[in-house]
């Protein structure tokens, strides 16, 4: 496989790189993948739970677009107490969009990532912190050399009380850049009420896991959460 770094790409270009042999049928595509997930067994062994444990755990779903979703994936299933996480497309116009539909621009959709999490074990606020400091969220439209409205800064809130620590956890991290001198957060929030989230395509699916060499560009802004602010917001 060739290179995978990115170079700015002029107007909405897809930038991600297609797998080795993208040309090919979705069909053949999927054999060559397939033997591949042979050797990604820890993701679903991780995932497995009894019906006791699966009886006692309530999960809740968020969603975070913040760039490229393949290294954006890898951060939150990472995280104790996330029990599975998807990439997919929302917040746009068009049903069942295309990878390469998305990419021109013109559906209106952002990369995003579902993350199904058992609050019992992880808090939504540890989330947002994350989000909050694996990309630039003051970044507009664009992370790195990944350029367009699809790699906008983004969260859809699944309930009152996400919606209501999404925009606090927000106000303190401002706060944070401000002090140093950094511009203005341009993510957007919303609530995820009506909107559709689109799975996208399989190779996409955990692509760090199956090529784990593979492009996983987040820029940021290199400052931390303030922790101390944090736990007054979970509370």
């Amino acid at each position: 496989m060739g290179d995978l770094r990115r170079v700015p790409p002029t107007g909405f270009e897809p930038v991600h790189p297609p797998p080795e042999g993208g040309a090919l049928s979705p069909e053949l595509r999927g054999r060559r993948y397939r033997r591949r997930l042979s050797n990604l067994s820890f993701l679903t062994e991780r995932k497995e739970q009894t019906p006791e444990r699966m009886r006692a755990m309530t999960t809740s779903t968020a969603y975070f677009a913040t760039g490229c979703f393949w290294g954006a994936e890898r951060r939150f299933w990472n995280l104790s107490g996330v029990v599975n996480t998807s990439v997919g497309y929302m917040g746009g116009t068009t049903e069942s969009p295309s990878y390469e539909q998305v990419c021109t621009g013109r559906t209106g959709h952002a990369e995003m990532v579902q993350v199904d999490f058992d609050p019992k074990i992880i808090s939504y606020q540890r989330l947002l912190e994350e989000f909050w400091t694996m990309h630039d969220p003051t970044s507009l439209n664009a992370q790195g050399g990944d350029i367009g409205t699809q790699y906008r800064s983004s969260i859809y809130t699944t309930s009152a009380e996400q919606m209501e620590q999404a925009l606090a956890s927000r106000e303190i991290y401002q706060s944070a850049l401000s002090e140093l001198g950094i511009g203005e957060i341009v993510t957007e929030i919303l609530g995820a009420a009506g909107v559709t989230y689109y799975a996208a395509e399989e190779y996409h699916q955990k692509y760090l896991a199956k090529n784990p060499n593979g492009y996983d560009c987040h820029s940021s802004t290199g400052v931390d959460f303030p922790r101390d602010k944090s736990k007054s917001v979970a509370n």
